[in-house]
């Protein structure tokens, strides 16, 4: 059996801003151009080992949930899957419903958290992560670019997974 914490993101070209450190009268400037590409991202977790699975999307809905429900059965083909995750519409659409009564859909258990509770969920804690590294104070300057630092960041999360878990909260 592997226990999964399960959210989706979405990387927007716009900017976060965040609290950042300025010299004296030089105030940070970051640009806009008005137009905002995103990039969907859904998000698994594993919080004992501190193994994510990522998948990118065109856009969050029931068919792309499908899509990295297939990715975590192939990646965890031997064994039982419970996902932790929140009450988001596309967990419960038909058509997820229907994958899971079907055979397919056995090697999954669907534990759901109480409504409006991002807090109980570690994943947000890496999409903060996320979200901190490639976009807050940044600006980039296409869909491509977006990407570009999002691949990075994954890297450097597969191969960090003592460091996914401090940053969570679930270190040892």
């Amino acid at each position: 059996m592997v226990l999964l914490y399960v959210d989706e993101t979405h990387v927007r070209a716009y900017q976060a801003l965040r609290t950042t450190w300025a010299e004296v009268g030089n105030q940070k400037q970051v640009p806009s151009y008005g137009h905002h590409a995103h990039v969907s991202i859904f998000g698994a977790v594993d919080v004992q080992q501190g193994d994510v699975v990522f998948h990118r999307a065109s856009s969050a809905n029931a068919e792309t949930f499908l899509d990295f429900l297939r990715l975590l059965k192939k990646k965890y083909a031997d064994r039982f899957i419970v996902l932790v995750l929140d009450n988001a519409r596309i967990h419960h659409a038909n058509m997820v419903q229907a994958f899971l009564q079907r055979e397919e859909g056995g090697a999954f258990h669907f534990i759901f958290l109480p409504p409006y509770s991002p807090q109980l969920n570690p994943i947000e804690r890496l999409w903060k992560w996320l979200k901190d590294e490639v976009i807050a104070n940044f600006l980039h300057k296409d869909q491509n670019d977006i990407a570009q630092s999002i691949t990075r960041f994954e890297q450097y999360v597969l191969q960090h997974p003592d460091e996914v878990l401090r940053r969570i909260g679930c270190a040892t």
